[in-house]
């Protein structure tokens, strides 16, 4: 196994944060934005990761992350009664997203502290591979 591989599987995951933190920033963006139908409604979107397999090597087969998709909450918008609204549609009704701010926030801490122990690992492995190379002098 190379010494470097750990640098791979370290920046696999802080790109793997970084691509979440992004889809948080866009639910927390559109949380009060309004439409007045279903089908043009933001809705919050959730990154789905997939580990990279090292097929050559089936000892140890994980060797990072990687973002396969997004998907979409199926949770129910929420609809509001608001018949002077201008964006209201015939029945008086108006959209807004299903994101959850509290739920959002939660995932935002989650994350960068994910990409804190990633890059934590960086800069340990740096240090342990500095002082190897101090062992040969």
């Amino acid at each position: 196994m190379s010494m470097f591989k750990i640098f791979d599987t370290a920046a696999s995951g802080m790109s793997a944060q970084s691509l979440r933190l992004n889809l948080i920033s866009s639910n927390l963006a559109n949380v009060d934005s309004i439409s007045s139908s279903i089908e043009q409604t933001y809705r919050a979107r959730q990154p789905v990761f997939a580990a990279l397999l090292d097929d050559m090597n089936p000892d140890n087969p994980a060797v990072g992350v990687r973002m396969k998709g997004v998907v979409e909450s199926q949770a129910p918008l929420v609809t509001e009664y608001a018949p002077d609204h201008p964006l209201a549609n015939e029945e008086g009704y108006i959209y807004r997203p299903n994101v959850n701010v509290v739920e959002e926030m939660a995932n935002m801490i989650s994350a960068s502290r994910s990409y804190q122990s990633n890059v934590e690992v960086v800069n340990t492995a740096k240090q342990l591979m500095r002082a190897t190379l101090q062992m040969g002098k």
